[in-house]
C-alpha cells in the first residue's frame, strides 16, 4: 500500500540508503548530498498538507543545484554564489507535500549555460553508458543520478534543451512542459522569459505524476500560467499524426542510423507527414547567434565580474560577448521570431505532434574541449527553438546507436497540449494509455473540408462545442471532388480505385444536439454516411451521395488544405469565403 505522505516526516532506512549511495558514486554527478539532518528539515516544513499524486510518496529525488532546497546551498555551480535556501522553490515544495524526499543537489553547466555538462567547476559528467562521451547539460547531474537509479527522479531546468538533450545522451525520459505551468520561483534564472523546470524519470507514467504535482498558478512568478481544463482548439485528445522532418537533416552517421530506425518506431505508432522544420530550425539559432543572449547577460551577468577560477571561461566569454547588443537588436530578432512562430504554428494545423532528435551527435569529452562553443552550438540545433516558439516537449528513449550508446527522440507540441503529448510519449514506450472516452450524449464526426483545423468554419464547429479528438486519414478507396455551389466545398466519394494511403480527415468530438445544428447547414449533395477511417473505426461524417454531379478529382492533392494550398498564388494565404458550405 502507497505510504501516506504524513507518515514520512523521519528519515527513513531506504531514504539513508539512497543519501549513502549518492556520497559514493564515482561520478560527479552531485554538487552536495542533503544530510539526515537536513532531509528531516525539509520533511518538517511541509507541515500535515499533502498535494499531488500519491505515487510519488516515499520515492527519491534529486535536485539541480540552481533550483532551491530548503537549508541546502544554492550554487547554481557557481561556488561564490552559494547560499542556504530559506524556502524551498515552489515545485520542490509540491514534491514534498505529496511525499517525495529529496536528497541530493546535482551537477549542471554554471549558471544552465550549456548543453555538454563540462561547465562546471564540480568535475565533468559522462555518459552512464561511456565514460568517453558527454552526459549532456545543462542538466547533467540530475539525468546521470536518474539512469543509475541513485534516485527515482529528478529536477532539470531546460532553457535550450538542457533537460531533453542529457535526458537522450542517458536512456531516459525529460518532461518539458509548456512555459509557466511550472513555477519558477526559488530558481536561479538563465533566462527567466525561457527558463522551464523540467523532470527526469525512467518511465512516461512517473513524468506524469510528476507533472500532475508540480504544475500550479503561482502569483510570485510573473510568468505563471494555468492549463487549460481542456486543450486548445487545434490540440487533438489523441495524437495520432506525427510531423517528421521532410529530406535529409544534420546527423553523425551513428545517428542517423538510430533515426531511421526511429522513424520507422514512429510509424508503427502513428501516421507520418514530412513537413518543412527550416522555420523551427532558424528561430533555434536566434538564441544564441543572435541577440537573445543579452537575457541571460540581463539575468547573472553581474555575477561574471571580476573575473575568477570559479568562472566557467566559456560562460563568461558568452554571456559578456553580449554588452554589444543593442535594443533595435532585440527587436528586429523578435520580429524575425514572430514571422517564424507564425510559420511553426501553421506547420501543426495538420499534425498532432513533431518529432526530431535530441541532438545531431553525440559529442566526446575531448571534442567538446577542443572546440567547446562549436560542438555545444551544435548540440542545440534540433532544441533551442523550442521555448523560443512556446512549445511542449518530451525526449524519450529511442534505442541505441550502433556503437551502443543510447539515442533518443523528443515529441514537440503546441503549447497546453502537454497531457496529450505524454499520451502519445506514453505509447512511444510501450506503456498502457486509456483511450479519451466520450462523454454521455456526445458523437464522433469526421470532416474533410472547411470545418477543418484552421479553415474558416472551424469557429462555427468550435462554437457548437466541439473538441478535436484526433487527426486520422480515411482507409483506402476514397476519392475527393470539388463540390458544386456558391462556393467550393470537397466531396467524399467511396470508389474501388481510391489511394490506399487515404484522405486527410479530423474526428471531432460534439454533443448529438450540435450535430443536429450542424446538419441543417449542409446543403446536397453532403450529408452524414459512415467514413472508415485507417484504423478501420466506422465515424460518422459528410459524404457525396450518388446524386451528385461530375466535379473536378483532387484525390492525387490528398486533402483539402492541400489542394486549396496549390490554388493560391505564390506568397499569398488563401481564404474560403466566410459563409463556405466546404466540409
Amino acid at each position: 500500500m502507497t505510504a501516506n505522505p504524513s507518515q514520512l516526516s523521519t528519515v527513513t532506512p531506504r531514504v539513508k540508503a539512497a543519501i549513502d549511495a549518492a556520497a559514493a558514486l564515482d561520478q560527479p554527478a552531485f554538487i552536495s548530498v542533503l544530510s539526515e539532518e537536513q532531509v528531516s528539515g525539509v520533511l518538517a516544513a511541509r507541515g500535515s498538507r499533502a498535494i499531488g499524486d500519491s505515487r510519488l510518496a516515499g520515492l527519491m529525488f534529486a535536485v539541480k543545484d540552481n533550483i532551491d532546497v530548503l537549508g541546502v546551498p544554492t550554487t547554481a555551480a557557481c561556488p561564490i554564489v552559494a547560499r542556504p535556501a530559506d524556502r524551498s522553490a515552489a515545485a520542490v515544495e509540491r514534491l514534498v507535500a505529496a511525499g517525495a524526499v529529496p536528497i541530493a543537489k546535482t551537477n549542471m553547466d554554471q549558471f544552465a549555460t550549456g548543453l555538454v555538462g563540462t561547465r562546471t567547476p564540480y568535475g565533468a559528467c559522462h555518459s552512464i553508458a561511456s565514460v568517453a562521451h558527454i552526459s549532456g547539460g545543462s542538466s547533467s547531474g540530475s539525468a546521470v543520478a536518474v539512469a543509475l537509479g541513485v534516485v527515482d527522479f529528478a529536477l532539470g531546468t531546460d532553457t535550450a534543451g538542457s533537460g531533453r538533450i542529457p535526458a537522450s545522451f542517458n536512456g531516459l525520459v525529460g518532461m518539458k512542459p509548456s512555459r509557466g505551468l511550472i513555477s519558477n520561483r526559488g530558481l536561479i534564472p538563465a533566462s527567466p522569459s525561457l527558463d522551464c523546470i523540467t523532470t527526469f524519470t525512467r518511465t512516461v507514467e512517473l513524468a506524469r505524476a510528476a507533472f500532475e504535482t508540480v504544475i500550479a498558478p503561482d502569483a510570485a512568478d510573473p510568468y505563471s500560467r494555468t492549463l487549460p481544463l481542456t486543450p486548445p482548439s487545434g490540440v487533438a485528445r489523441a495524437m495520432r499524426v506525427i510531423g517528421v522532418p521532410m529530406g535529409e537533416i544534420d546527423l553523425d552517421e551513428p545517428h542517423r542510423v538510430a533515426w531511421q530506425q526511429a522513424l520507422a518506431r514512429a510509424a508503427s505508432i502513428g501516421l507520418l507527414v514530412p513537413i518543412d522544420v527550416e522555420p523551427f530550425l532558424a528561430a533555434g539559432r536566434l538564441l544564441y547567434a543572435g541577440p537573445m543572449i543579452a537575457e541571460r547577460l540581463a539575468a547573472f551577468g553581474g555575477l561574471l565580474e571580476p573575473d575568477g577560477p570559479h568562472l566557467d571561461p566559456t560562460v563568461r566569454e558568452l554571456v559578456l560577448g553580449a554588452r554589444a547588443t543593442t535594443g533595435a537588436d532585440v527587436y528586429q530578432a523578435l520580429q524575425t521570431l514572430a514571422g517564424l512562430a507564425a510559420l511553426a504554428r501553421n506547420s501543426f494545423v495538420g499534425i498532432d505532434a513533431l518529432m526530431l532528435p535530441g541532438a545531431p551527435g553525440h559529442p566526446t569529452l575531448r571534442e567538446v574541449a577542443r572546440e567547446p562553443v562549436t560542438v555545444n552550438s551544435r548540440l542545440g540545433t534540433y532544441t533551442n527553438m523550442v521555448n523560443l516558439l512556446d512549445l511542449c516537449a518530451i525526449a524519450v528513449p529511442a534505442g541505441h546507436r550502433p556503437d551502443g550508446l543510447p539515442f533518443g527522440v523528443q515529441l514537440i507540441g503546441p503549447t497546453f497540449a502537454d497531457r496529450p503529448l505524454l499520451d502519445l510519449a506514453a505509447r512511444w514506450c510501450g506503456e498502457p494509455v486509456a483511450e479519451p472516452s466520450l462523454a454521455a450524449n456526445r458523437t464522433m464526426l469526421a470532416i474533410a473540408g472547411a470545418h477543418l483545423s484552421g479553415q474558416p468554419l472551424n469557429a462555427d464547429l468550435v462554437d457548437l462545442g466541439g473538441r478535436l479528438h484526433s487527426r486520422a486519414r480515411t482507409a483506402s478507396g476514397y476519392r475527393m471532388f470539388t463540390v458544386d455551389g456558391p462556393v467550393p466545398r470537397p466531396g467524399l466519394v467511396r470508389t474501388a480505385d481510391g489511394p490506399p494511403r487515404g484522405l486527410e480527415l479530423e474526428i471531432w468530438d460534439l454533443s448529438y444536439d450540435s450535430l443536429g445544428l450542424l446538419l441543417t447547414t449542409i446543403a446536397p449533395p453532403l450529408g452524414l454516411g459512415k467514413i472508415e477511417i485507417d484504423d478501420g473505426r466506422m465515424i460518422t461524417g459528410f459524404v457525396a451521395n450518388g446524386r451528385m454531379s461530375p466535379t473536378a478529382d483532387i484525390t492525387s492533392f490528398g486533402s483539402w488544405r492541400a489542394y486549396l494550398a496549390s490554388s493560391q498564388p505564390a506568397g499569398k494565404s488563401h481564404s474560403v469565403c466566410g459563409t463556405s458550405d466546404g466540409r
